[in-house]
C-alpha cells in the first residue's frame, strides 16, 4: 500500500539535519529491539510534522530485518530438513498410540457403563434425600413458627403487648430468614409492622384513657393531700392549745403543777398512704402509663414517647389554670388548687418511679409554670376581693398546698410572696368589717349592767376574756359591772386577733408578733377608741349612763392586757417577754373621755346644790357649827353617789372623778367669794366655809375603806385652793403672804388678784359699815393692819 502512493518529492537535509535523522533512526531502532514504547517518537514525529521521516526509519527498520531473516534461514536449512524427518518417524508412533488407546477406551467403557449407571440411581437418590430432609427442616421450621405466631396471637388477644412484641421479635430475628416460602415470607414481613402498629395504638390509646382518668384521680389526690396537711395543722393547733393552758395553768398557779402534753399518733400521712406500686385506698394507678412507656422502648419509641408525654402533661396542666368566670373564684378555687397539687404529686411519684419517663429539669419547667400561672391568678383574685374572710379562706388553702407540695420537694416561696404581699390589704378589710361591727355593738348599748344567769354565760362573757377581778365564781344570777358592750367589743377584737394570727401563720414569716400586735394597735386605737370616744360625745346624757361608760373602760382596760397575751400566745412569743414589754392602755382617750364625761355630769349636779351657797349669810354674828346648807346637801349627794359607783367603778377610777369633782367644789367656794355677788363677809362666814371644807375632809376621811390613805391625801389635796385662802383669810399674819419661801409652802395656789380682790371683802365686826382701808384707828385690830399691809403691798406689785 505504501508503493502505491505517489512518491514525495525528497528535501535534502543540512549536514545537521543528517546526523539528526541518523541519531532517531539509531534510538528507534534500539526501542524496537529492546520491545520498548515507540508512542514518543510517533507523538515527535507528528508533533514536528515530520511523519514521512518516522515512515522512512520504519521501512529502513524492516528492509534491514528482512536481510536478518533471510540469512537466519539461510543458515539452518539443514537443521529444518532433519526436523521434518524426526517428524514423520514420530507420525508412525503416533498412529500405533492411537491404536492402543482405542482398544483401552473400549474395554474401559465395557466395564464403567455399569458402575456409571449405579452412579447416577445414587446421585438421584441423594437428591431426593436431600430434598427430603430440606422439606422436613422447612415443617420443623414452620411448626415452631407457627407456635410462635399462636402465642403471638394468643398474647394480642389477652392483651399482653409485651409478650406479643418479643413474639414478633422472635419471629423477625430467628425465622423470617429461614423461611423457605415466598408466601409465607411476604405475610410476615407485611404482618410484622402492621402487628407493631396495632400495639402502639392500643398501647396510646390506654394512655389517652389513662391521661382523662388521672385528672379525676389528681383532683382528688390533690383534695386528699391537702385535707390531711389540714389534719396535721389542726393537731398541731390542738397540741399548741393544750400547752398554752398548760402554761397558762402553771404561770397562775402558786403550787407546784406537774403536767404532761400527750401527742396523739398521727395519721398517715399522704406520702405513706401512697404505695410504691400505685396501689392503696390513698394511691393512685401508674400502671397504664408505665405499660405504655415499657411497650415504647420495645418498639425502640422511648424518646418520642417521652415528649408525647411530656407534652401531653404540659397540657393537661395548662387547662387546668382555666378559672371559669361564671363560678366565683372563691367557690372554685379548693377544686383549682386540689387539680394542681394532685398534678403535682403524681408527677414526683412518676419522676421518682418511671424509669427516666421525666427528668428533674422537666418537672421543674412544669412547677414554674404552674407557680407562675399560680402568682397571677391569685393576684388577679385579690386585687378584687373586698372582704377580708374570703382572702382568709384562699390565703388559708393556698398556705396548706405550700405545706402539701413542700413535702414532695417544691419550692413554694413565691406563693408566700404573693401572700404576704396583701397582708395589709387583708388587715385593712379586717379593720373595715370590724369598725361595722364595732359601730353596731356599741350603738346597741343601752348602759345597763349585764345580768348572767348561768355559768356558761359567766364563763363565755367573762373567763374567756380574763377580766375578772378575782378567781372566785359568783353566785347566779350575777350582775356584772359593765355592760354588753363590753363581751361584744371583746369577742370583734378577739375574733381580729385570730383572723390576724391565721392569715399570718404559715405564710413563709416565722415571727409575726410585732405584725400581729401593730394591726391589733390600730384596731384599738383607731377603731375601738374613736368608736367609743363617739358614744361618750353623742349619746351620754345622764350620770348613771357616764358611769356605766367609766366602768366600761375599767374593765376594758383589763381586756387589753388579754389581747397583747392572746395575740402573743397564738404567735408562739413567750408571755414573760409580752408582760416585760407592757405599753400603754390603747383606749386611753375614750378612758379619759368617759371619765371627763362623768366628772361633768357631776360637776353640773354639785353646780346644782352649790347655788345654795347664795344663802349664806357672810356678815354673820357667829359662824354655822354643821357646817352650811350647800355643803350638806352636797355631801349627802356624793355618798349617795359613792355607794352607788363603789358597786361598779373600780376605786381608782373613783378616786379620780372625786378628785375633779373636789377640786370643782373648791374653785366654786373660791369663785364666789371672788365674784361681786359677795360684796363682803367677816371673819365668822369664813370660820363657816372652814367648817365647810373640814366636812368635805371628813368624807375623804369615811371612804378609807375604799381608798389608801394615799388616796384620800389625794382626794383632801384637791381641796387645797380653797382651803389655803380661808387659812390666809384667817391667819393672825396674813403678810407672810409675801414671803416667797412662805408662799411657796402654803400658798402656792393662791393668786395675787385674787387675794386682793377677796382681802378687801375681808370686814371686821366691828368695823362701821361704811368703814374704808384709808380710816385708821386704834380700833383697827394687828390682823387688819396685816391685812391692809397685804393689800397695799400686792397692789404694788401689780
Amino acid at each position: 500500500m505504501l508503493s502505491s502512493k505517489p512518491p514525495r518529492r525528497k528535501i535534502v537535509p543540512a549536514n545537521g539535519d543528517e546526523s539528526a535523522d541518523k541519531l532517531d533512526q539509531l534510538l528507534l531502532s534500539s526501542a524496537i529491539c529492546n520491545n520498548e514504547d515507540i508512542g514518543p517518537f510517533i507523538r515527535k514525529a507528528f508533533a514536528s510534522g515530520k511523519p514521512e521521516t518516522l515512515h522512512h526509519h520504519l521501512r529502513h527498520f524492516a528492509r534491514s530485518k528482512e536481510s536478518e531473516i533471510e540469512e537466519v534461514c539461510k543458515a539452518h536449512y539443514q537443521d529444518f530438513i532433519l526436523a521434518v524427518d524426526d517428524l514423520r518417524s514420530l507420525l508412525s508412533d503416533v498412529d500405533s498410540l492411537k491404536s492402543s488407546l482405542s482398544d483401552s477406551n473400549s474395554r474401559l467403557q465395557s466395564v464403567a457403563r455399569p458402575l456409571l449407571s449405579s452412579l447416577d440411581a445414587f446421585v438421584e437418590t441423594r437428591n431426593v434425600s436431600k430434598n427430603v430432609n430440606l422439606a422436613i427442616d422447612s415443617i420443623r421450621t414452620c411448626v415452631k413458627l407457627m407456635e410462635v405466631c399462636t402465642r403471638a396471637n394468643r398474647h394480642l388477644a389477652d392483651d399482653n403487648f409485651y409478650m406479643a412484641l418479643k413474639c414478633v421479635d422472635a419471629i423477625e430475628r430467628e425465622y423470617l430468614d429461614k423461611t423457605e416460602s415466598s408466601t409465607l415470607k411476604r405475610m410476615l414481613e407485611k404482618k410484622i409492622p402492621e402487628i407493631r402498629s396495632y400495639i402502639e395504638r392500643k398501647v396510646n390509646k390506654e394512655f389517652g384513657d389513662w391521661l382523662v382518668e388521672i385528672r379525676v384521680v389528681s383532683r382528688n389526690l390533690g383534695q386528699l393531700a391537702i385535707g390531711q396537711a389540714s389534719s396535721a395543722r389542726q393537731r398541731e393547733e390542738d397540741l399548741r392549745i393544750k400547752q398554752r393552758q398548760a402554761e397558762e395553768q402553771s404561770r397562775l398557779s402558786v403550787r407546784d403543777c406537774i403536767y404532761a402534753l400527750e401527742e396523739e399518733e398521727e395519721d398517715e400521712i399522704i406520702a405513706g398512704g401512697i404505695g410504691e406500686d400505685g396501689g392503696g385506698v390513698a394511691g393512685f394507678d401508674l400502671t397504664s402509663l408505665y405499660r405504655a412507656y415499657h411497650i415504647h422502648q420495645t418498639l425502640g419509641l422511648e424518646d418520642r414517647f417521652k415528649r408525647y408525654y411530656f407534652e401531653n402533661r404540659k397540657l393537661q396542666l395548662t387547662s387546668d389554670f382555666q378559672v371559669s368566670s361564671m363560678t366565683p373564684f372563691l367557690e372554685s378555687h379548693q377544686t383549682f388548687f386540689a387539680q394542681i397539687a394532685g398534678f403535682f404529686v403524681v408527677e414526683d411519684r412518676v419522676f421518682r418511679t418511671g424509669g427516666g419517663l421525666i427528668s428533674k429539669l422537666e418537672v421543674e419547667n412544669l412547677w414554674e409554670i404552674a407557680v407562675s400561672k399560680m402568682c397571677s391568678v391569685l393576684e388577679d383574685q385579690f386585687s378584687r376581693m373586698q372582704t377580708a374572710n374570703h382572702l382568709l379562706l384562699i390565703k388559708d388553702y393556698v398556705s396548706l398546698l405550700g405545706v402539701t407540695l413542700r413535702r414532695y420537694g417544691y419550692p413554694i416561696d413565691a406563693l408566700l410572696d404573693v401572700l404576704s404581699k396583701h397582708r395589709d390589704k387583708y388587715h385593712e378589710l379586717l379593720l373595715s368589717d370590724c369598725r361595722k361591727q364595732i359601730a353596731e355593738a356599741v350603738a346597741a348599748d343601752k348602759f345597763e349592767q349585764m345580768l348572767m344567769k348561768k355559768e356558761y354565760e359567766y364563763s363565755m362573757n367573762v373567763l374567756s376574756f380574763q377580766i375578772q377581778t378575782t378567781d372566785i365564781i359568783p353566785a347566779f344570777p350575777y350582775v356584772a359591772p359593765f355592760s354588753t358592750t363590753v363581751p361584744d367589743c371583746c369577742r370583734i377584737v378577739r375574733s381580729f386577733i385570730e383572723d390576724s394570727v391565721s392569715f399570718m401563720s404559715y405564710g413563709g414569716q416565722l415571727e409575726f408578733y410585732e405584725v400581729v400586735k401593730k394591726y391589733l394597735d390600730r384596731l384599738l386605737n383607731e377603731v375601738l377608741d374613736e368608736a367609743l370616744v363617739k358614744l361618750i360625745n353623742t349619746s351620754i346624757s345622764g350620770v348613771s349612763q357616764a358611769m356605766q361608760m367609766a366602768a366600761n373602760m375599767a374593765v376594758l382596760e383589763r381586756a387589753c392586757d388579754f389581747f397583747f397575751r392572746h395575740a402573743a400566745q397564738l404567735s408562739g412569743v413567750p408571755l414573760r417577754m409580752v408582760e416585760r414589754s407592757r405599753r400603754q392602755f390603747p383606749l386611753r382617750k375614750a378612758r379619759d373621755a368617759a371619765e371627763e364625761m362623768l366628772s361633768g355630769l357631776l360637776k353640773a349636779k354639785v353646780d346644782g346644790f352649790m347655788t345654795l351657797i347664795e344663802n349664806v349669810n357672810w356678815m354673820c354674828d357667829e359662824a354655822p357649827q354643821s357646817g352650811n346648807e350647800y355643803v350638806n346637801e352636797v355631801i349627802i349627794y356624793l355618798e349617795i353617789l359613792v355607794s352607788t359607783a363603789q358597786q361598779i367603778l373600780p376605786s381608782q377610777v373613783l378616786k379620780r372623778v372625786l378628785q375633779q369633782v373636789f377640786a370643782h367644789i373648791s374653785d366654786k367656794i373660791v369663785g364666789t367669794l371672788v365674784s361681786d355677788s359677795v360684796k363682803r363677809f367677816n371673819v365668822n362666814a369664813i370660820n363657816g366655809i372652814e367648817v365647810d371644807i373640814r366636812l368635805l375632809e371628813s368624807f375623804a376621811d369615811n371612804q378609807a375603806s375604799l381608798f389608801s390613805d394615799g388616796d384620800v391625801d389625794v382626794l383632801k389635796a384637791s381641796l387645797t385652793s380653797s382651803k389655803q385662802l380661808i387659812n390666809l383669810l384667817l391667819s393672825n399674819h396674813p403678810e407672810n403672804f409675801l414671803n416667797p419661801v412662805i408662799r411657796e409652802r402654803s400658798y402656792n395656789t393662791l393668786d395675787h388678784k385674787k387675794v386682793v380682790i377677796v382681802s378687801e371683802k375681808l370686814r371686821d365686826p366691828s368695823d362701821r359699815l361704811f368703814g374704808t382701808f384709808g380710816s385708821r384707828g386704834a380700833r383697827q385690830n394687828p390682823k387688819r393692819k396685816s391685812l391692809d399691809t397685804l393689800i397695799k403691798r400686792l397692789k404694788d406689785v401689780s
